[in-house]
């Protein structure tokens, strides 16, 4: 084991209380809700140089942070803690989901004209959402499950590659899932350029994650010293159906 400040799950030995714990999971409550809530409402163009024009939803640039944060949780505090965190993401995800539908299926106000514009930002079809959930919820916890794996195989050593590494698998997994499922023969966007679509999407979310690891380092490294935790999944149960830490 490459910390000694390290810790490694029993059943005997229940978890502790941190101080920061709870912080990082409304952290990634609110980054997650908000990228899936308020990112896809705008469709961006930019153009640069030698890669030219590209078109995105503007919340490609904010719902990777989600999983920067799922990384830091699992590196931190274990693959256990973060699991509680994917759930209370999806509970989150869902309820505003629901409300978001609630509040755009009430009648409007016949001196309110704006229900074509509120719709054109928040009336995302069951289909989109429902994808939505589904994809978060698997690529969030294949996310966890490599960086926990990763760090009992590399031993603690090159947090670069864990994080990477997890963010290549659940950014795939994500991607990979999302698009087929919410617009697959939708016609809004051309069926035959869906793969082009998913991996100009994986690519943007895993350069973010990239462009982060000197944050994620930093934040990493205070955490583990401020909790004096550094948890090592080496008997954990790493069934996501379960809320035990």
């Amino acid at each position: 084991m490459n910390s000694n400040i390290g810790t490694q799950a029993t059943a005997s030995k229940p978890r502790r209380q941190y101080r920061y714990y709870d912080l990082v999971m409304v952290a990634f409550v609110v980054v997650l809700v908000c990228s899936n809530l308020i990112g896809p409402g705008k469709v961006t163009q930019i153009s640069l140089p030698v890669v030219g024009t590209l078109t995105f939803g503007a919340g490609v640039l904010f719902f990777p942070i989600s999983f920067i944060f799922g990384d830091i949780l699992t590196e931190v505090y274990g693959y256990a803690s973060s699991r509680r965190v994917i759930w209370a993401g999806f509970a989150g995800l869902a309820f505003a989901s629901v409300m978001a539908w609630m509040v755009v299926a009430l009648p409007a106000a016949p001196f309110w004209h704006d229900q074509a514009a509120y719709e054109s930002v928040y009336g995302s079809t069951w289909r989109i959402a429902l994808a939505s959930l589904i994809a978060f919820w698997c690529g969030e916890f294949v996310n966890s499950y490599v960086m926990a794996k990763m760090k009992i195989l590399t031993q603690g050593r090159w947090l670069w590659t864990r994080t990477i590494g997890s963010t290549l698998s659940g950014e795939a997994v994500d991607s990979i899932l999302f698009f087929p499922l919410a617009f697959y023969g939708s016609g809004e966007f051309p069926d035959d350029k869906m793969a082009m679509i998913v991996l100009a999407q994986f690519l943007a979310k895993v350069g973010v994650e990239v462009v982060f690891t000197p944050a994620t380092y930093k934040i990493v490294a205070w955490l583990k010293a401020a909790e004096h935790e550094d948890y090592y999944d080496y008997n954990t149960d790493f069934n996501p159906f379960t809320l035990n830490a």
